[in-house]
């Protein structure tokens, strides 16, 4: 699980206990006016194939930084229908893939907060 925090415009995502082992990072930020798309992940979703640094055991946990095609992501997720999908436009990452306690509610804040 991580931890959403909005102060202003900048986003912090908290990468929180074991997950810092796994995920090889303990936070990340962005800012508001990155964020092109919010929503709930979908269970199915899979990273790219290249993971570098991170941990990846399928069906199981997604949980560091994954490339591929031109894109570089940040996961941390059990696949269990608590992810939220966070695509970015000109951030160091271009999707976010992380498990939140409340996603609807986390996608809305971050919906009102980038259309602010």
């Amino acid at each position: 699980m991580v931890e959403l925090e909005i102060t202003g415009t900048t986003v912090t995502v908290h990468v929180t206990g074991a997950h810092r082992v796994l995920a090889l990072r303990e936070h990340l930020t962005f800012d508001l006016s990155q964020v092109t798309d919010v929503r709930k992940a979908e269970v199915d979703l899979r990273p790219p194939w290249v993971r570098a640094p991170g941990t990846f055991f399928p069906g199981v946990i997604a949980a560091g930084t994954f490339r591929g095609k031109g894109r570089k992501e940040f996961w941390d997720t059990h696949f269990t229908g608590q992810g939220v999908r966070i695509e970015l436009s000109g951030a160091d990452f271009t999707r976010l893939v992380v498990d939140v306690t409340e996603p609807e509610v986390v996608v809305a804040q971050l919906r009102i907060a980038a259309a602010a």
